[in-house]
């Protein structure tokens, strides 16, 4: 007959025990030879030593988890409890918690998971101001967000602000139904759903109306000093040489930037130049500014994006030599 006490100091208790002891007992069904008594911080577990030694093995890992996100769902409890096998554990269990860059809802994991991904944020450690570079999939706006959620959860900056030049695509603004708001807020819509998989929703809704984090048109920065902020310009290639600058020049004290674009999908008029090409050569050389370049390797999207960027990139070389 084997004793230990379990001290859960770490974690709130309610959230590992459950409303009215829901996951305890989820817990005492696993282990049903072993007796299990919970006071305050602290579990009690008595039984044969493996029974014991198996049981302390998955509350580690429940704690682990409490630990890294703050909740766990009595379904996620109950697969942590039940599940053996290498590949159940290493969904829960991070084997390399550095790379993490944002636990979102559910405990989902957000890290750089390319080569060049995770050179953007190094540069992002190293630069106040980072260009990141690349074709359509390659996660460059998606590690940019969650660069500025995990620097406003460390509290690093007391804002985040993410913008994009309200450019058409070949449809017109004009013509879309809706007053302002509900015109602009489709060319918005990438930065909203990297954003969801990142913060709750009810924790999101509150950051958007205190405009802890604001999500607005590149038009909209005229004008401001921005201070103690993450800022994020999305879609780079579309903001004119003057837009640009007026940009760069917002950012104010303990301010970081991440400049996001794709020079091959340029959706200005065809009187208008993107300003994007010019200032990543007249900027190359300014200490504390980063320039990483992405490719078709770094893509994460269906496995069919990556071809398709090679397809249209060889057809790009076969017309620049006719």
């Amino acid at each position: 007959m084997t004793e230990t006490i379990i001290n859960l100091e770490t974690v709130n208790p309610i959230e590992f025990f459950g409303v009215n002891n829901g996951k305890l007992d989820i817990l005492k069904k696993k282990f049903p030879l072993l007796k299990i008594l919970s006071r305050g911080t602290q579990i009690k577990l008595s039984g044969s030593p493996e029974q014991v030694e198996t049981a302390k093995e998955k509350i580690d890992l429940l704690v682990q988890y409490l630990e890294r996100n703050g909740h766990v769902s009595e379904n996620y409890f109950e697969q942590i409890l039940g599940g053996d096998d290498a590949e159940t554990v290493d969904h829960f269990v991070d084997r390399h918690p550095n790379d993490i860059l944002v636990f979102g809802p559910n405990g989902k994991t957000v890290r750089a998971r390319t080569v060049n991904q995770k050179r953007m944020v190094g540069a992002a450690e190293k630069n106040d101001i980072v260009f990141a570079i690349g074709p359509a999939g390659t996660g460059k706006t998606y590690t940019a967000v969650a660069l500025a959620v995990r620097a406003l959860k460390n509290k690093m900056v007391k804002k985040i602000i993410l913008t994009r030049p309200a450019v058409e695509a070949g449809e017109s603004l004009g013509f879309l139904p809706g007053d302002l708001k509900e015109k602009i807020d489709p060319y918005l819509r990438p930065l909203y759903d990297a954003l969801d998989d990142m913060i709750p929703a009810d924790k999101l809704g509150y950051y958007m109306s205190t405009r802890t984090i604001e999500i607005a048109p590149l038009a909209y920065m005229r004008g401001r000093t921005l201070d103690n902020a993450f800022i994020i310009l999305d879609e780079a290639q579309n903001a004119t040489d003057l837009q640009l600058k007026m940009f760069l020049t917002r950012i104010g004290a303990n301010a970081k930037a991440i400049i996001t674009g794709d020079l091959t999908q340029i959706d200005l008029p065809k009187n208008q130049k993107s300003g994007l090409a010019k200032a990543l050569y007249i900027l190359k050389n300014i200490d504390g500014i980063a320039h990483i370049e992405l490719d078709e390797e770094d893509v994460v999207r269906h496995r069919l994006v990556k071809a398709i960027i090679k397809a249209y990139e060889r057809d790009k070389k076969e017309e620049e030599t006719k």
